[in-house]
């Protein structure tokens, strides 16, 4: 209990000083183990368990995955997918805020990043949708909230590290739980988009000739392929998510230099480079969440939150209330990658003595913390949103939240209907 205590209060001054996250962690589970063992114990124990924690063959999915998505990012491909949004849902209401959405949608799962889907779509959608009457904080709006749902449809980074936070969920069966909660949120989005542009008068994007928008839709079919490429070999049994990675590298590497020639050989070192240095910070997030895990592991803090939860109420409808009450809160102040890795061993024992299945809980999960992201202090989607679209937090705060209410509304069907979640991983055989 003492280690509990002290675990707690650190981290939490930390968090309040403006520490960064990765050394909040860090720091509070060494004055944890401070209260067993002397200081040279303490440390070499932290570095075993960080080095121990990272020491997994699926996490080498990470890197090659934010390689690609710095190769699509600079190749071209969120402007083709933009066009390809464009042909599709630019006559509905609302048409470019809807255009916005299935960028989005595009974008964030072949990147897997919701970050780099605000960003990109965030820098070109804006500037159109002002041009052609939206509000800019109503365009802000719907680029930040649409551009979580990347990190639902796969493929996606942080499915990657709930299935080592879980000991080992399929990451295939992972990805594949993902699209229909993903696309579930998308089309809803999309549906309060046009009902609101709709109601304000925002005009639709005009119709083009057929042979413009087919050579649109060729455009981006070799973006589009690397989804076919990279799901359906995993789907098939071609390869495993890691080695689908590594593909993806590849076959990215070669559209973006190649193909459409968008990225210069001189500016390889540069992509190289900027994803690097992402990955040392996801790994140093994920080593430092995997030793305070284990730190609290042996404090026996998951017994003690799962005892308490249950001992709180047999509900099993009103433990998930519970649960998804404070995974919005955590949301809000830590960012996502060690909210998975703290927060799965502590709540998914309680869930799984309800029978709830591990896969819908990493869906339920990673869907709490991607509303978190759009969210003030620590919401990284919020603040790249904003910024591309040069406004600030609190002038997009109104217009964000009809698209908040419908996140909690899909978020409450995701939790409580499983089979949106476990149908097609079922259906396929996993």
């Amino acid at each position: 209990m003492n280690e509990a205590i002290v675990l707690a209060l650190v981290f939490s001054a930390l968090l309040f000083l403006g520490v960064p996250i990765a050394f909040a962690i860090g720091a509070s589970a060494f004055f944890a183990l401070l209260v067993s063992l002397d200081p040279a114990a303490a440390s070499t124990v932290l570095a075993q368990r960080m080095a121990t924690g990272i020491d997994s063959f699926a996490l080498l999915a990470i890197p090659f995955f934010i390689l690609a998505g710095n190769l699509m990012n600079r190749g071209g491909i969120a402007v083709r997918l933009i066009a390809l949004a464009k042909v599709m849902v630019g006559r509905l209401p609302g048409g470019l805020a809807c255009v916005n959405v299935l960028a989005n949608m595009l974008f964030g799962s072949i990147s897997g990043s919701s970050v780099a889907a605000a960003a990109a779509n965030g820098g070109v959608m804006t500037p159109l949708m002002v041009k052609e009457g939206y509000g800019r904080e109503y365009a802000a709006a719907v680029n930040i909230a649409s551009a979580t749902t990347g990190l639902l449809i796969p493929p996606s980074n942080v499915m990657v590290v709930y299935s080592l936070a879980s000991g080992g969920v399929s990451i295939a069966a992972l990805f594949i739980a993902g699209y229909i909660p993903g696309i579930l949120l998308g089309l809803s989005l999309m549906a309060v988009a046009a009902v609101i542009a709709q109601k304000r008068g925002y005009a639709t994007a005009p119709s083009l000739p057929f042979r413009e928008a087919a050579g649109i839709a060729l455009a981006a079919v070799p973006s589009l392929m690397l989804l076919v490429l990279v799901m359906g070999g995993i789907i098939v049994g071609w390869f495993t998510p890691t080695e689908a990675s590594a593909i993806a590298v590849v076959y990215t590497f070669v559209l973006a230099v190649f193909v459409y020639r968008e990225v210069k050989w001189v500016e390889l070192p540069r992509v190289f480079a900027d994803a690097a240095e992402t990955t040392a910070i996801v790994l140093v997030l994920v080593g430092a969440s995997m030793g305070m895990s284990w730190v609290m592991a042996s404090a026996n803090i998951p017994q003690t939150v799962s005892a308490g939860l249950i001992a709180l109420t047999q509900n099993k409808y009103l433990l998930l209330l519970i649960i998804t009450f404070i995974l919005l809160v955590v949301g809000t102040f830590m960012d996502m990658t060690p909210a998975v890795l703290i927060f799965t061993p502590i709540f998914l024992p309680v869930v799984a003595k309800f029978g709830m299945d591990p896969i819908h809980f990493g869906l339920v999960l990673i869907f709490n913390l991607c509303i978190g992201l759009c969210t003030p202090p620590v919401g990284s989607v919020l603040f790249v949103g904003c910024g591309v679209s040069q406004t600030t937090i609190a002038r997009v705060w109104r217009p964000l939240m009809p698209f908040f209410v419908i996140m909690l509304v899909v978020l409450l069907l995701v939790t409580f209907i499983p089979a949106l979640s476990l149908w097609l991983p079922k259906l396929l055989g996993y």
